[in-house]
């Protein structure tokens, strides 16, 4: 059996798909450790897992909210993922000596497993949990791609192999994308062995509380789930009011969940056509939902479209620009300007969606493409193997094994 090391940030849309390939690789009888957050990791992975402590931010909220485009990109990496490969470093470093892994799981943005695990000489595979990457987003614009560039290479200088070349967010053995070619589309030339293995859907933590009865009630609507993710409260009041808004000149046929993690449109409550809640089961919920209000999330959107559920999308900033278009391009979906929708933008773009039966056969079809996939099985597969070709080519002991 192989050892297994996940390097990942403390964000859950990170940590979510992975956790399902480590439970996999756990019920194969594999060993599996964690580098990360111990806080963020405690809620995410569960009781009993082992958990090396990683220094670091706990999360975004700090992030200007007005920063879009290259401004919040240039923040996001030069801000939190770089400190944050700084901060990760001596953790991920103790973990791989202590627990000595065959194979190192890096998240494709907390590149301190990377950079540690080419230092050391253990070998890793990149866990892609949003495709952005892939899509070459970044070629027309020079200037910003050679400032990322630096900026990894720069890091490569101090906590890394100085002598390696590869781009640190692509292993050059293995990168898992949680996603398919059917929704991504074509990729950019120069990434490694990449393979798409379709979202990973592992079990999440039940939910204390939840008002079933509101959502179950056989009254004939349409339900609606309008989510903007977990850091976004800020950013998302005038747009979830402006949501709910549009939900509520449409009683007639439709009503809606509305997550609010911020408290932004006041205490839970529920009524007729509305229910708001800090927190919802969402993968329970997408199986009785007929289309998904979001800000095009990598993690939202593969689960909406895992369940067949087409989309209205308003992407804020990141990758959601480009989930946001591989949705729109293959038809699961209309985008609306997050910062200009107002109500009856939002109800025009719910009316497309729920009238016009395309773009939920879209949905289908991509939901179609994931399940064909594999998902965490897939996954574990992939990373079984790599294991096992490393470990048989490997002839000195790994740290930790000798």
């Amino acid at each position: 059996m192989s050892r297994f090391l996940f390097v990942v940030p403390p964000l859950a849309g990170h940590v979510h798909p992975v956790s399902a390939v480590a439970a996999e690789l756990t019920g194969r009888g594999h060993s599996v450790a964690w580098a990360g957050g111990p806080e963020a990791l405690g809620r995410l992975v569960g009781v009993g897992a082992t958990v090396f402590p990683c220094a670091g931010p706990a999360d975004l909220d700090g992030r200007p909210v007005s920063l879009r485009g290259v401004a919040a990109l240039k923040y996001l990496w030069g801000e939190f993922f770089a400190p944050l490969a700084h901060a990760m470093a001596p953790g991920v470093t103790t973990a791989v000596m202590e627990f000595g892994p065959d194979l190192v799981v890096v998240d494709q943005q907390t590149v301190a497993g990377a950079l540690v695990a080419e230092r050391l000489g253990v070998p890793y595979a990149t866990s892609s949990t949003t495709s952005a990457e892939l899509s070459g987003s970044l070629n027309g614009l020079p200037k910003v791609d050679q400032w990322l560039t630096d900026l990894l290479d720069g890091l490569r200088h101090r906590l890394g192999d100085p002598s390696a070349r590869n781009d640190l967010r692509f292993s050059p053995r293995l990168t898992l994308v949680f996603s398919t070619s059917e929704l991504t589309g074509p990729r950019t030339a120069g990434h490694g062995p990449v393979r798409y293995v379709g979202p990973a859907l592992g079990p999440r933590r039940p939910m204390d509380a939840f008002d079933w009865d509101w959502v179950d009630r056989p009254d004939g609507r349409q339900l609606a789930l309008i989510t903007l993710g977990t850091v976004n409260c800020e950013a998302g009041a005038r747009f979830l009011a402006h949501c709910v808004e549009a939900v509520r000149a449409r009683a007639d046929r439709m009503r809606a969940i509305v997550v609010d993690p911020g408290g932004a449109l006041g205490a839970p409550h529920a009524d007729d056509d509305v229910l708001t809640a800090p927190a919802v089961p969402q993968l329970a919920l997408l199986s009785r939902t007929s289309v998904v209000v979001c800000h095009a999330g990598h993690n939202t959107v593969t689960e909406a479209l895992w369940n067949g559920v087409p989309l209205v999308v308003a992407p804020i900033r990141d990758d959601q620009p480009v989930v946001a278009a591989q949705v729109t391009a293959v038809g699961a979906g209309v985008r609306v300007r997050f910062g200009r929708a107002d109500a009856e933008r939002v109800g025009a773009a719910l009316d497309l969606v729920l009238e016009q039966p395309s773009f939920a056969a879209a949905a289908r079809r991509i939901s179609r493409s994931f399940r064909q996939a594999g998902g965490a099985t897939t996954a574990a597969g992939f990373l079984e193997e790599l294991a096992i070709r490393e470990t048989a080519g490997h002839r000195a002991p790994r740290p930790g094994h000798g």
